[in-house]
C-alpha cells in the first residue's frame, strides 16, 4: 500500500472522465488500498481514483459511526453507476479536492448503486443519507464534476476569487476541517 497524492482544486485531471475497468486484476485491487490508505490519512470519508490522478471508474468509502471507528464499513467499488434515484436532500459537502470550502449541495435522497468488489462480485447498494449523499459525490468524480461544479455560479466565484487571492499571498487558506469531508 501506498499514500497517493490528492490532486486539488484547480488541478485540470480533475475533469478527467474516468473509464470504466475491463480487468479487475492485482493493479486494481492495489489502487483500491492505496486509496483507502490515502482517504483515512486525509482524513475524509471518500475517495475516487481520479482525485489522484487515476482516471479509472474506482472508489472507496467507509461512512462509519464514531464509536465503530474507521475501517468498519470500508467499501471498495469498481465500475459503479447509480440504477435509481428517489427523492431530494441538502446537505453539507467538503471535498479533499476543495481544501477548506464548505458548501450545501442538493443530491437524491435515496439511490441504487450497482458495482463491483475488487474480488469480481457483482453488488448493489441501497443506500440514504450520508451514504447516498458519498457515493453521488464520489461518482461526480468520476465524470469529472466536483462539488463546487454544482453551486451556484456566484459560490462559485467567490471560492475561485478566494483560491487566487491566497495563491497570489503564498499563504494557505484555513485549516478547519468540517466532519463530512468526502
Amino acid at each position: 500500500m501506498a499514500l497517493r497524492k490528492i490532486l486539488t482544486y484547480p488541478d485540470t485531471r480533475l475533469k478527467d472522465v474516468a473509464t470504466p475497468v475491463t480487468n479487475i486484476d492485482a493493479p486494481i485491487a492495489r489502487l483500491c488500498e492505496d486509496l483507502a490508505e490515502t482517504m483515512y490519512a486525509a482524513p475524509g470519508i471518500g475517495l475516487a481514483a481520479t482525485q489522484v490522478g487515476e482516471p479509472v471508474r474506482v472508489i472507496v468509502l467507509d461512512v462509519h459511526d464514531k464509536e465503530e471507528g474507521p475501517g468498519k464499513r470500508l467499501m471498495k467499488l469498481v465500475n459503479p453507476e447509480i440504477a435509481q434515484r428517489e427523492g431530494e436532500i441538502v446537505f453539507e459537502e467538503g471535498c479533499l479536492s476543495v481544501p477548506d470550502f464548505t458548501a450545501e449541495v442538493k443530491r437524491a435522497e435515496r439511490i441504487l448503486l450497482r458495482a463491483w468488489t475488487p474480488d469480481e462480485k457483482e453488488i448493489e447498494i441501497e443506500a440514504d443519507g450520508l451514504l447516498a449523499v458519498a457515493l453521488q459525490h464520489e461518482l461526480d468524480h468520476l465524470d469529472g464534476k466536483l462539488f463546487i461544479d454544482r453551486l451556484s455560479r456566484l459560490k462559485r466565484d467567490l471560492y475561485r476569487a478566494r483560491q487566487r487571492k491566497l495563491d497570489r499571498q503564498g499563504r494557505p487558506g484555513p485549516t478547519g476541517r468540517t466532519p463530512h469531508i468526502i
